[in-house]
């Protein structure tokens, strides 16, 4: 005897099995973090501030991120319109990305990052506050 897969049953278990094959899981920038490895900077020319990129569902490091967008304010203070550059900076540890700045006032400072991530469409967003101390 041959199965009909035409008939309801055979066709709901078909796109049963069609729609199963092609679910895929994504990621979004949401499930992506970044953290600061040391919240409290020596200020001055030549400070390094370093951050850590991790993959929150594996609490892993992200290497590899394209950072494009880096700022560095003092919004925590109340002076958002003070900023200073920032470089990036060669780093050996996977998932922590290094920068050269300098902290020109002890206090409060936002340091915002938007980041690609290899394999991900949106675009990884970050806001950090860290001190500038003696």
């Amino acid at each position: 005897m041959i199965k009909n897969i035409f008939s309801p049953r055979g066709i709901l278990t078909s796109l049963a099995i069609a729609l199963a094959s092609t679910i895929t899981s994504f990621a979004a920038a949401t499930d992506y973090e970044f953290q600061l490895v040391q919240s409290e900077v020596a200020h001055g020319p030549g400070a390094t501030v370093a951050v850590r990129l991790v993959d929150k569902r594996t609490e892993k490091p992200v290497s590899d991120a394209v950072i494009f967008t880096t700022r560095l304010d003092m919004a925590p203070e109340g002076m958002e319109a003070m900023t200073t550059s920032v470089e990036p900076l060669s780093s050996t540890e996977p998932g922590v990305y290094r920068f050269k700045t300098n902290l020109t006032m002890e206090g409060g400072w936002r340091f915002k990052l938007a980041a690609k991530v290899q394999g991900e469409t949106d675009t990884v967003q970050g806001e950090l506050v860290l001190q500038a101390t003696p």
